[in-house]
């Protein structure tokens, strides 16, 4: 992690939600202390178990939320794409991160001072909707993930997350910035049934694969094994 000290928003070409909340409410930038970090592909951005002290806002890049399991055996809970606050489940209630954070590619993230961001939350109108529809979009994901690991079988599982990716890239093609270890982590399968999944739906000409470039060719099928389980 590259720490950047700017009391300043320059990095970030629009204003962000806390921004125009500080400026509305009077404040200055400096208030907030906020700086930029920029992390390389790899790089832990927050850690489960750890205080939290600063909201943080994924500028640039993307990351994958997971929670830590024994022996390795972690579950990715959803990616991030920005622009995202990341954290949001850790800002009121729990001091503690209850997931942790890692870059998916070279990031760039926002901190915050909790503190003002939990002011700004009660003070600004527009800043409490902001958040209360990130928080509700990560409770969503956070409770289809329950679903689908209770209720569906391992290819629909995986059938679910490539509908996932595609509609996160808002394309039937996409790049897999994933590891067949971390698309298993999606599922809570292992990378050997991941890789035999995979290879089953493209011999039946479901989806193609090029390296680590996907396409769906047949969606409504893939939809429909997704929703079978």
């Amino acid at each position: 992690m590259k720490l950047t000290k700017k009391n300043t928003c320059s990095l970030c070409t629009d204003p962000c939600e806390i921004q125009s909340a500080l400026l509305k409410t009077g404040r200055s930038i400096d208030e907030a202390k906020i700086f930029h970090a920029h992390f390389r592909k790899h790089d832990v951005i927050c850690k489960q178990g750890k205080e939290v002290s600063h909201a943080l806002f994924l500028v640039k890049g993307s990351a994958k939320l997971y929670v830590e399991g024994l022996n390795n055996r972690n579950i990715i809970l959803y990616l991030l794409k920005p622009p995202a606050y990341i954290g949001l489940l850790s800002f009121f209630e729990t001091p503690i991160y209850a997931y942790s954070v890692t870059a998916l590619e070279d990031s760039e993230v926002c901190f915050i001072e909790l503190d003002i961001v939990k002011k700004l939350y009660i003070e600004s109108h527009d800043l409490l909707l902001c958040l209360n529809k990130a928080f509700g979009k990560s409770v969503a994901n956070i409770m289809n993930k329950i679903i689908s690991l209770n209720q569906k079988q391992i290819r629909g599982r995986i059938a679910e997350n490539l509908i996932y990716l595609s509609d996160l890239n808002q394309s039937h093609k996409f790049y897999l910035n994933l590891t067949r270890k971390e698309f298993g982590e999606m599922a809570a399968i292992s990378e050997e049934n991941t890789v035999r999944l995979l290879s089953e739906l493209a011999r039946e000409n479901i989806i193609g694969i090029k390296g680590r470039e996907i396409e769906v060719l047949d969606m409504p099928l893939l939809k429909k094994i997704s929703d079978v389980g």
